[in-house]
């Protein structure tokens, strides 16, 4: 209570707010009063004597508050109408047992509250949606205490706070079991409470709804799908064609499972008479329109009196451009970016704390989203008309105009890239959609794919708009050559190859030669990736030569680094050594450090093919010793992995541990990084005959990888000549270790890496 009242001391709230805190502050007062009767101040322990001194305190100023702005008679009321047992009947009502008392005083809604009693009266849902503190508890609590509606439901009128309980799946069923009386101990769904929902006719408020659908932790995924079956049958209960369809599924999700909102959705349906493809037609098509059944009850009308209230009107007219920014950013606005995201706009962070108390917005995990219904209402029709949403777009072109290179001082500072990313190409698809000529946005465009290759490696929706670019298009050539590069980084090197020919083709037409060096680089290191070593062998000594006429020795130094690596590939040792210790030689050791990195890793993996496992050891920790100055996770972690595998085959284990830990620790972001590092730390525990710490590691991967969806698709699509070292486990053969602990550990390790799956021959002869 303390906290809410706290909260709410220094705002600037409705009437009805005031009314309702001072009934509860006057509650609270009496009911400690009469508690603490007879009971000196010195036998109060210390923590109660401090409670009771910050509700004085915040009462004190809201009492104030309420006489400055001349509610004095309203706070006398409030302080004289309830008898006392009353109101500590009402503060001790367990949650959901049984409806609190109606209100104390609720004005101007007579026709509302008819209209929800009629609705009750014919078993009908309905929901109440608005902003925070316009009274829809106050509402829903006069309906509960309606004449009708207790001669009709009698003692079967039940009120649930959703807010005041964990929100998962188990708590949700459980309370909703005890409420109504069910008597069925930890239900696992709503099929065993069905019948005895069905037995009795029941009235149920659910208050605070909205709070149920933000589960954390392991039950979220069964908390939404009871979230779901619920707001199906909302549907369903509407317009039902005699068969269940999982584009409703699909669109009760897409409406964030807002009641309001489906019942609008089911009613647009049930009139039109349409099948479920015709509707997910219409709703892809019109998408919030499709809502608007009624005006009265349309949800427009419903945001409309949030948007008309005084206390959002006091926000300044700024507040509805930033509703319209979190509208059309999908993954919200993140808190931490307000500064640079909106620098004109002095109060944002006051807007913003106002716009989630008035249930506009809401907040998780530091972003500032809204529900999906909301979203579409509210993002702007044009975003050429907004203002504020162009500002926002010049600043993420801004950032993302900084340039990228891992030996430059400032690499870290673009890692915001990493949580903005979906704002950002959603961002650029719509104005590549509208303003398809313009130059700027191509070049947003090539710098986001330039991000996304060095911070977040994943696939892109923009490839098809790149392709389509004509072909005198300036700038098609940086965006297909940035394209290319996020296919390399999933392991797609066909079609990075095929985009880099592409490319090349048209670099050749325009006589740039650095550009042709360049593709012709990454030519040879796909080539390297596809095993075609010969091709690519002649692409880098192409591209070595062009820089050396140019002068430019640090991507002639690279070029000479993937020669060497093409040469390893084919088993030209030598060659691949004189190639690789010519460009470290050409390399300055400082400004150069991550291609010097490069370049000594290269010749640790010759010496290690050639058997000098000492040396390769010894450029191993040259790496190290350069990389650890610097945050280049993805470097760290094949570092150590390499320097584990070559400790693991000399059989100094503790070594080989103390390198696969730090290997993890850098793969946290990485889900093929991180298989491959607990597969060879299983394989390490397996060496050393611990078959206990390999089985516990084995499922602590599994445990994890299923956490990132992973489980099944760690090595899939991968290249078998990828540098990554496959998963080796299928290889370990022991006859000192009981067969069948064995064969679980190979089961387990199946599943995490399933294209290292090999017959073992002691599993196949003795357990099929």
């Amino acid at each position: 209570m303390c906290f809410e009242l706290t909260l709410v001391q220094d705002s600037d709230i409705d009437r009805e707010d005031y009314a309702q805190l001072g009934f509860s502050c006057a509650d609270v007062c009496r009911a400690l009063d009469r508690g603490l009767e007879g009971t000196r101040t010195d036998e109060l322990s210390p923590s109660v004597f401090r409670a009771i001194g910050q509700l004085t305190r915040i009462v004190t100023k809201i009492q104030k508050k309420v006489v400055k702005r001349g509610k004095q008679s309203a706070a006398s009321r409030m302080l004289n109408t309830k008898k006392d047992e009353d109101a500590i009947a009402a503060w001790s009502v367990p949650v959901g047992e049984s409806p609190p008392p109606p209100p104390w005083a609720c004005f101007g809604r007579d026709d509302l509250i008819e209209k929800m009693t009629g609705f009750a009266n014919n078993l009908e849902s309905f929901a109440l949606i608005g902003a925070g503190g316009i009274g829809k508890t106050s509402i829903a609590l006069a309906v509960l205490h309606h004449d009708r509606i207790k001669g009709r439901f009698g003692d079967n009128r039940r009120f649930i706070r959703c807010d005041q309980f964990p929100p998962s799946r188990i708590h949700l069923l459980a309370r909703l079991s005890k409420v109504i009386g069910a008597g069925v101990e930890n239900p696992e769904d709503l099929a065993h409470l069905r019948p005895f929902l069905a037995s009795r006719e029941t009235i149920l408020f659910l208050d605070n709804a909205e709070s149920i659908l933000d589960p954390q932790g392991p039950e979220a995924r069964e908390m939404y799908a009871v979230v779901e079956e619920l707001t199906c049958e909302i549907f369903y209960g509407i317009h039902d064609t005699g068969e269940r369809s999982d584009i409703v599924s699909d669109l009760v999700g897409r409406l964030d499972f807002h009641a309001l909102s489906i019942t609008l959705l089911a009613t647009a349906a049930s009139h039109n008479m349409w099948s479920y493809k015709r509707l997910a037609k219409e709703w892809d098509t019109q998408r919030a329109r499709v809502l608007r059944t009624d005006y009265n009850e349309s949800l427009a009308a419903a945001i409309e009196l949030s948007l008309a209230s005084p206390t959002f009107r006091n926000l300044g007219a700024d507040a509805r451009e930033l509703l319209g920014i979190v509208a059309f950013y999908p993954q919200g606005i993140d808190e931490n970016n307000l500064d640079w995201l909106f620098p004109t706009i002095p109060d944002r962070n006051t807007i913003f704390d106002k716009l989630c108390l008035l249930s506009l917005t809401s907040r998780r995990n530091e972003v500032i989203t809204m529900l999906a219904p909301l979203r579409d209402y509210l993002g702007p029709r044009d975003p050429r008309s907004s203002p504020l949403l162009c500002s926002t777009k010049d600043h993420y072109f801004t950032r993302l105009s900084a340039h990228v290179d891992p030996d430059d001082p400032g690499f870290r500072k673009c890692e915001w890239i990493r949580s903005e990313d979906v704002n950002v190409e959603h961002l650029l698809n719509v104005f590549i959609l509208i303003d398809p000529d313009s130059e700027d946005v191509w070049t947003a465009c090539a710098n986001f794919l330039k991000h996304l290759y060095w911070y977040k490696c994943r696939p892109v929706s923009l490839a098809a708009a790149i392709e389509g670019l004509p072909e005198d298009n300036r700038l098609k050539p940086k965006c297909l050559f940035q394209l290319s590069r996020t296919f390399q980084s999933i392991g797609n090197y066909v079609e990075q190859k095929r985009l880099l020919s592409h490319v090349l083709e048209l670099w050749r037409k325009e006589g740039d030669d650095e550009n042709v060096a360049r593709t012709l680089k990454h030519l040879s290191h796909t080539n390297l990736q596809l095993e075609l070593h010969e091709e690519g062998i002649q692409q880098s000594k192409e591209a070595s030569e062009i820089f050396k006429q140019l002068g430019d020795t640090r991507q002639q130094a690279e070029c000479l680094n993937y020669l060497a690596r093409l040469l390893l590939g084919g088993g030209q040792l030598d060659a691949a050594e004189e190639a690789v210790t010519s460009a470290i030689e050409s390399l300055p050791e400082k400004g150069q450090e991550f291609r010097v990195c490069q370049a000594h890793k290269v010749l640790g993996d010759i010496y290690n093919s050639k058997g000098e496992k000492g040396n390769a050891i010894h450029q191993f920790e040259i790496v190290l010793k350069i990389a650890s100055t610097f945050t280049w996770h993805n470097q760290l972690f094949w570092i150590h992995y390499s320097l584990a595998d070559l400790f693991l085959d000399q059989g100094e284990f503790d070594k080989a541990q103390v390198h696969i830990k730090q290997a993890k620790s850098h793969a946290t972001e990485d889900k093929h990084c991180l298989g491959c590092a607990m597969e060879t730390q299983a394989w390490i525990w397996y060496r050393q005959l611990r078959l206990e710490n390999a089985t516990s590691e084995v499922l602590h991967a599994i445990e994890i990888l299923e956490k990132l969806g992973a489980v099944t698709d760690v090595y899939q699509g991968w290249p078998p000549n990828l540098e990554v070292p496959v998963p080796r486990m299928c290889t370990i053969t022991s006859s000192v270790i009981d067969a069948m602990h064995e064969s679980m550990i190979y089961t387990m390790i199946s599943v995490i890496c399933p294209s290292s799956r090999v017959d073992h021959p002691r599993i196949h002869t003795q357990h099929g």
